[in-house]
């Protein structure tokens, strides 16, 4: 009992893995209750019992107590062990889902994490694993985690079937650097990967030149890559996509991308993916909305010095991870307009002060 008068208290499903992953963090246990509690399906869903498997097999020491009807957790975390471990991802949600918490806690493992995850590679709600590989991955390295990390594609697989496979890769680092990221600089040139499976090569083709025909008007330096996969690496399903990233003079990049649907077209895939990375450039910033959360995280746990970053304007999930951070960690963030002047400028600068984590699990090794 005494461990739960402790335990900082939650209530709801939203924003599970932020809480999770920054108790294990903090190594301060968690309770969360009323998770769907009013739904005709109460309680924690098939893909959110997984990421608790998940997080039990990263870590040693960990303990999960769930409730009868699965509305009420306690999660007391452990350390973060690493090691090679495989996990079969559920058909409801995509691996993204799963690699994202990894990717936060993998840096401050006892043994470098060798992650084998298998399941739906891309789908419209999570982060698909060519975003992860080509966007989220470099994001750590402005926090000087970049050598050995890897995330590699073994086979690709859409929904409804799934049957991809990826491979996560990351040493163990002892602490990560403070990041000052003010400069978003010019864009200077856009790199994509079109990947179909199961369907027509020329999917994938045609998906390029749709979207040459949009950005073009923009900017001359564009490569799309055309990625097709053949055999057993193309999953169970068909399915094609498009990933795009706009990278800029000072290394601020910004992505978008779109999944097929049902009944649609290449060439439609093609303009939602365009018309989405030109919408998120106009945010503007230095790091995009779908990475607010990392950068934010690995700011507070930079060593002991003043951490600043110039983001466009917060989205609901950034907003309440800085609540959790307060609440987890103790760490506030001074948010300032970028242009004091522009009452219309959406962007601001943010500051904190980093709480210097280091990796102690390492030295358990």
């Amino acid at each position: 009992m005494s461990s739960l008068c402790q335990a900082l208290s939650f209530s709801g499903h939203q924003y599970l893995r932020q809480r999770l992953v920054m108790s294990v963090l903090s190594g301060k246990p968690v309770r969360i209750d009323k998770i769907r509690s009013e739904d005709k399906n109460p309680g924690l869903q098939d893909y959110e019992i997984s990421l608790l498997q998940l997080l039990e097999k990263a870590t040693n020491g960990t303990v999960i107590e769930i409730s009868v009807t699965g509305t009420a957790i306690l999660f007391k975390p452990g350390i973060i062990s690493g090691g090679p471990v495989t996990h079969e991802c559920p058909l409801s949600r995509a691996v993204g889902y799963f690699l994202e918490p990894l990717i936060m806690l993998a840096p401050f493992s006892k043994k470098p994490f060798q992650f084998t995850l298998r399941g739906i590679t891309t789908d419209d709600i999570d982060l698909s694993v060519d975003l992860i590989r080509t966007v989220t991955l470099p994001h750590l390295q402005l926090f000087g985690i970049s050598e050995g990390v890897e995330l590699r594609i073994k086979k690709r697989g859409a929904p409804p079937e799934g049957g991809g496979e990826i491979q996560f890769l990351c040493p163990v680092f002892k602490q990560v650097k403070t990041l000052n990221f003010v400069e978003p600089g010019k864009i200077k040139r856009i790199r994509g990967i079109a990947h179909a499976v199961r369907v027509s090569p020329q999917f994938s083709n045609r998906m390029i030149d749709s979207c040459r025909s949009v950005l073009n008007r923009y900017i001359p330096d564009i490569y799309l890559y055309s990625d097709v996969y053949k055999g057993d690496e193309s999953g169970k399903s068909p399915g094609y996509a498009l990933t795009l990233l706009a990278e800029s003079t000072t290394s601020a990049i910004h992505c978008a991308e779109a999944v097929a649907n049902p009944g649609g077209t290449p060439e439609d895939v093609a303009l939602l993916a365009s018309r989405a990375l030109l919408s998120e450039i106009r945010r503007g910033g230095c790091i995009d909305r779908k990475h607010q959360s990392l950068v934010l995280l690995m700011m507070v746990l930079g060593s002991e010095d003043v951490g600043r970053c110039r983001m466009g304007e917060a989205s609901p999930r950034t907003i309440q991870l800085l609540r959790n951070i307060k609440a987890f960690f103790g760490t506030s963030f001074k948010i300032v307009s970028a242009k004091p002047s522009d009452p219309s400028c959406t962007e601001s600068f943010y500051s904190c002060y980093g709480i210097g984590h280091v990796n102690i699990n390492r030295t358990l090794a």
